[in-house]
């Protein structure tokens, strides 16, 4: 499956759990550690942890296998590891916190 097919699924997942503020970016020239940051945001820890729970459902349904899991909702930040793609599940404190966004800035949006 490409890259660009595993995004739009993650999205869907999130959106499904109507996380928000969605953000996919490519960093395949910015980072030796995978291709593609999806950043996305949850009100409160029962959303983020629905919106994990969705990601990896259907991440594994399609065959996408998880290499690693970090964080916990209830500390505001969920990192789940697919190797090519890391998405990163935020509550919007710690979004705004970490900034990642900023971080990234030298990154592409990823697109079609």
């Amino acid at each position: 499956m490409k890259l660009i097919e595993k995004v739009k699924l993650i999205n869907k997942a999130i959106e499904d759990r109507k996380g928000y503020n969605i953000k996919n970016l490519d960093v395949s020239n910015v980072s030796p550690m995978c291709d593609a940051f999806v950043i996305a945001s949850g009100s409160n820890k029962n959303q983020l942890q629905a919106i994990c729970d969705a990601v990896e459902e259907i991440c594994s349904n399609n065959g996408i296998d998880m290499r690693d899991r970090e964080g916990r909702a209830e500390g505001g930040w969920i990192l789940l590891d697919y190797s090519d793609i890391i998405v990163h599940i935020f509550s919007s404190e710690m979004r705004e916190f970490y900034n990642l966004d900023h971080t990234w800035r030298d990154a592409k949006l990823l697109t079609d």
